[in-house]
């Protein structure tokens, strides 16, 4: 019969761990050397492949598919086959998306007719509060033809600038449905088009929103020589028109997510100095700028906290730094974006399983919540899907909670027969 309800069942399959063994093995390579290689400890890693530890930070992802020779992607197995009509609908927008990047260039497009550029300004406005809020599948409708349209509007349009600064927000929103959605090397595309486009624009804030953007995909990716390179030049160009006070705040915006860009990547690198220098930057840049929206960067004190929290979690620092948050009254009511309020409770989640086990209740409420205000963005993150493992396998209880989060995820288990 089955186990009673409550009691344990067998633990889910560590996922990317399987994954780490295998890759590792047809490499040929042992565990000292492949640990070595990605900077940690041959008995951690061996913990790792046996799902004894979990991949809470996405930095240690990065550094153990750098020592293994291969993508981020192959570890965690993304994109994912869709869980629900939404997931589905979602990842149709991306072919549509390569075939519009590839298909056009800002110099040479199809010979197709556009529709009026102030139509297409508002659906890009449109399709970008669609990204702020996770709905990916609403965002994704119709965004390759937007993309082209633009494009086309660029290279014969009467108003270039207008059609440029319009297909910088559209490339961003490609390049976050594509990060999101598992596509790493779609939205690195997307982001240098935006790049290039913000380029012509001739915008300190345009340009240094598009390098926040490439920062974060390059990454994910675990290029963060390239990463850091990108945030580095980009805040040179805004530290003389950085203003806070300015009627106009956005390069001051931009420049505030590049320093926390900056901040998480010199975290994931072991650079405690350098992320605190930056954090500290973007502290007393969101302290004069109050909060801000510019392109739903969501830049402010509250956004700030959140990515400290972030930075704080990829330096093994979470469970300190989430007391500190929860202590905050309202410490989410300020981030007006699904994305960013979903973002703070993933990352807290992140941070009570650094306990050890004493804060797994926690964890799981905030992943709860996580995924609830922000579903299409939890369910397609290897992050939470190794959580969630984590919080199944140390679990002594199979809440319905718990349960819920598994099967909205599509995380399995194998039940228990006798």
């Amino acid at each position: 019969m089955n186990v009673a309800e409550g009691s344990r069942s067998e633990p889910t399959p560590p996922e990317i761990g399987e994954r780490v063994r295998t890759i590792r093995r047809r490499r040929g390579l042992g565990l000292d050397t492949a640990a070595g290689l990605a900077g940690i400890t041959k008995s951690y890693l061996s913990m790792l492949e046996r799902g004894q530890r979990w991949f809470e930070r996405r930095g240690l992802l990065e550094d153990i598919a750098r020592a293994l020779g291969c993508s981020v992607a192959d570890l965690t197995g993304q994109p994912y086959l869709p869980g629900d009509r939404v997931a589905a609908e979602a990842l149709t927008a991306l072919p549509e998306i390569s075939v519009a990047l590839y298909d056009a260039t800002l110099d040479d497009v199809p010979d197709l007719p556009a529709r009026p550029l102030h139509e297409l300004a508002g659906l890009a406005a449109q399709a970008n509060e669609h990204t702020a809020h996770s709905r990916y599948a609403a965002a994704g409708r119709g965004l390759g033809s937007l993309l082209t349209d633009l494009h086309v509007h660029v290279v014969t349009g009467e108003d270039r600038r207008a059609a440029l600064i319009a297909l910088v927000e559209t490339c961003l929103v490609a390049c976050g449905v594509a990060r999101s959605l598992g596509n790493a090397d779609l939205a690195v595309t997307a982001a240098a088009r935006a790049q290039e486009a913000a380029r012509r624009v001739e915008s300190p804030a345009l340009q240094g929103f598009t390098a926040m953007a490439a920062t974060g995909v390059l990454s994910r990716l675990g290029a963060r020589h390239r990463a850091e390179r990108i945030a580095r030049t980009a805040l040179e160009h805004l530290v003389d028109v950085a203003d806070p006070t300015a009627s106009d705040t956005a390069a001051a915006e931009a420049a505030g997510m590049l320093h926390l860009s900056s901040a998480q990547l010199a975290a994931k690198s072991g650079r405690a100095a350098d992320a605190a220098a930056h954090l500290a930057e973007a502290v007393e840049l969101a302290r004069r700028t109050g909060e801000r929206n510019a392109l739903w960067f969501s830049f402010g004190p509250a956004n700030v906290r959140a990515w400290a929290l972030s930075v704080a979690v990829e330096s093994g620092r979470g469970p300190v730094e989430a007391e500190r948050v929860e202590a905050t009254p309202g410490y989410a009511d300020a981030l007006t974006a699904a994305d960013r309020r979903a973002a703070l409770h993933f990352d807290l989640a992140r941070a009570h399983c650094q306990a050890g086990g004493s804060r797994d209740a926690a964890a799981l409420r905030h992943l709860d919540t996580a995924d609830r205000i922000a579903p299409q963005r939890i369910r397609h993150d290897p992050v939470a899907r190794e959580l969630l493992i984590e919080l199944d396998q140390r679990a002594r209880v199979r809440t319905w909670e718990l349960k819920s989060l598994k099967s909205r995820l599509g995380v399995g288990s194998h039940s228990v027969n006798s």
